[in-house]
């Protein structure tokens, strides 16, 4: 079974560490690391101009400009608070923790800073599923362009929010494995009663992108994932 996490283990580690030599009353010690994530996205974890008791984490997306056409600096304020910051040159978003001033909460806090990008792309979410609760049809679909060639699509309709992933396979082998995959996924899904419905075009865009500009292909892939009304009615709905 692959395990997918929404968290990013580099930055809680790393920021797990800084505090405890803090409470301990250690000596702060430099950071300087860069890193990369899925879909082209980068991390930086730094001092900034060279102060060891601040740790400053940074994160740099391609796409970054039409989640915010989504609320996404609102969102990461609500979440963040004070400690989002102006971006560091290069990057989206930047977050800053002082170690002289370490919070009460701190596992908390280093959870919701390992899911920076999970929050980054929240927002979108979100408001799709508070048009679908409202009941607002026909509002235009959220267009994300999550990699160079693959793009995300949003939806909402009265009874459901339904989110479409375009995928490329580089070769016959790929939509070999892609097919067996999503095949073994959607068995999968069938033990939960919760699960969204999970379907996979090949080739052809699903219904849902008729009359779009959706790429049309043998090596191009579509995953759709269908949340209805009636498994979230009456919960307050969250992302993980």
């Amino acid at each position: 079974m692959i395990l997918l996490e929404v968290n990013n283990r580099i930055i809680e580690e790393i920021l797990t560490l800084k505090f405890d030599n803090a409470a301990a009353g250690n000596k702060p010690e430099a950071v300087e690391v860069t890193f990369a994530d899925f879909d082209g996205v980068l991390y930086h974890i730094s001092n900034p101009n060279g102060d060891k008791a601040k740790i400053m984490i940074s994160i740099s997306l391609k796409f970054y400009k039409e989640l915010q056409d989504h609320g996404a600096d609102e969102g990461l304020k609500k979440v963040y608070g004070n400690f989002l910051v102006q971006p560091e040159s290069g990057y989206n978003v930047s977050l800053l923790y002082d170690l002289e001033s370490l919070p009460s909460n701190k596992e908390s806090v280093v959870h919701q800073a390992g899911k920076l990008k999970r929050n980054c792309f929240a927002s979108v979410f979100e408001k799709y599923f508070k048009f679908q609760e409202e009941g607002k049809d026909g509002e235009k679909r959220a267009v994300i362009h999550y990699r160079d060639d693959e793009t995300m699509y949003v939806e909402a309709k009265k009874d459901r929010v339904t989110v479409v992933f375009s995928t490329v396979f580089k070769d016959d082998d790929d939509v070999v494995i892609g097919k067996v995959f999503m095949q073994e996924f959607k068995e999968g899904r069938r033990a939960s009663h919760t699960a969204p419905q999970v379907l996979f075009n090949h080739r052809e865009p699903p219904l849902e992108l008729k009359d779009t500009d959706a790429a049309v292909g043998d090596n191009i892939g579509y995953i759709t994932f269908g949340v209805y009304s009636h498994s979230h009615e009456g919960k307050d709905v969250r992302l993980p």
